[in-house]
């Protein structure tokens, strides 16, 4: 039987989740809220703004929609979950209770000291002038944070003391990332490699998907603002099987054990932040959804049927499903707008997304597009071009080749994603 399926989100997270999930032989309509350039080539857009939790649910009822599933953190954080739920609806992602490991980095801090899950020392702060008096006794380097959900943005490593006490200010006073700097956690600064890791969870037990690695800062070398994400690979491939096993044993089953015990299970995409210190895998922040662009490799590698596994979490069976990925490598490069992560021009006409698609292993997900006739951008970042291959450096080569030949104003990307994992 044929199942109608709604995703919810706009970015290159959900238009991959959109084209694996299309690719079910089980798929009845597929639905996208509210889609972008790309998504309407395989789904239909709808013209419902993703915070309207009431038009999505008269809409999953009116439609017949088996399933709903989350991109965006904020919808989990804001209950959609709960509010599908009540109304006997499938959905797929945690409740507001679970979701406050992402909405609130002091809650998730305090819940890893309980856990004993491994992570950096740390401080929580609501008073701008507490929280300055102990940077300045700390000092530098040290890692401010604003606690609440800030896009990926809300963390400032800062080498000097003079950042540390800029970052605070811009999170207290200036308001920057708005409520979610009403509260902060400075931290100890670690030193490693950082690793990216995703679990489907149905609230009992875990299955780990690939590793992989993102590239926040803006510019090349790890320099400038810190962003949504400038691009991916995956899998990491120094990270072993054993430290594998550890992460599950370590991080992400305490997770499910420790709300379970609360009463609040977690069922969704668990995705913890990793630093890869001599001590072993400390955990930066966790996620309660696919990261992006993290998604845009996995779903060029995984095998299985990714509403088989999805249906699977919400009925809490995962255990039932065989997980399989493709052998090989991933990699995501993202293309922006000039100016991201700051102010950035609009509504540019971008060329040559044919001819870049055409090329061996390359599939191009759109984030920040609109189409009236002709694809233009709306978005900070506006294109995640991936390839596979066999190695890291051919899937590197290809998502490369094929970035020259996509154009529009004062376009941008990273032109070293995965090219430290080629060197270590």
């Amino acid at each position: 039987m044929k199942k109608n399926v709604l995703i919810i989100g706009s970015g290159g997270r959900e238009h991959a989740l959109v084209w694996k999930i299309s690719q079910s032989p089980r798929i009845g309509n597929l639905y996208v809220a509210p889609g972008n350039g790309g998504t309407e080539l395989l789904a239909e857009n709808l013209p419902i703004d993703p915070t309207d939790t009431g038009g999505l649910i008269k809409f999953a009822k009116n439609n017949n929609v088996y399933l709903t599933i989350v991109g965006p953190e904020g919808l989990l954080a804001a209950g959609i979950v709960d509010s599908f739920q009540r109304e006997g609806l499938r959905i797929f992602g945690p409740t507001l209770a679970a979701a406050q490991i992402e909405a609130s980095k002091a809650f998730a801090k305090n819940f890893m000291t309980e856990a004993r899950i491994p992570t950096a020392p740390f401080r929580v702060f609501r008073s701008y002038k507490k929280a300055l008096e102990y940077v300045q006794d700390h000092g530098a380097p040290i890692v401010v944070k604003a606690s609440g959900p800030a896009l990926g943005k809300g963390a400032y490593p800062c080498i000097t003391l003079k950042k540390a006490e800029e970052s605070l200010r811009k999170i207290m006073c200036e308001r920057i990332h708005k409520d979610a700097g009403n509260e902060v956690v400075i931290e100890e600064l670690l030193k490693g490699q950082e690793v990216s890791m995703h679990a489907f969870c149905d609230g009992r037990v875990s299955a780990l998907m690939l590793t992989s690695q993102d590239h926040k800062s803006v510019f090349d070398g790890g320099r400038g603002l810190n962003t949504g994400g400038m691009g991916t690979f995956a899998p990491v491939p120094w990270v072993s099987k054993k430290l594998i096993e550890k992460i599950k044993k370590t991080v992400v089953d305490p997770v499910l054990s420790g709300f379970a015990k609360e009463g609040y299970p977690f069922s969704g995409c668990l995705y913890p932040g990793l630093k890869i210190t001599k001590q072993g895998p400390m955990v930066l922040e966790f996620n309660v959804r696919f990261g992006d662009p993290e998604t845009q490799s996995y779903m060029r590698l995984l095998e299985t049927d990714l509403l088989d596994i999805i249906e699977a979490c919400v009925d809490k069976r995962l255990s039932e499903i065989n997980i399989k990925w493709k052998k090989g490598f991933a990699i995501c490069v993202v293309i922006a707008s000039g100016g991201y992560p700051k102010d950035y021009k609009k509504w540019l006409p971008i060329s040559g997304l044919t001819a870049a698609g055409k090329l061996p292993g390359v599939v191009i997900f759109h984030a920040g597009t609109t189409s009236n006739r002709r694809v233009k951008t709306s978005g900070g970042r506006v294109l995640s071009v991936t390839a596979i291959g066999e190695t890291l450096q051919i899937a590197r080569d290809r998502a490369y080749e094929a970035v020259k030949f996509i154009h529009f104003e004062d376009m941008h990307f990273r032109k070293d994603i995965g090219a430290k994992a080629l060197r270590l």
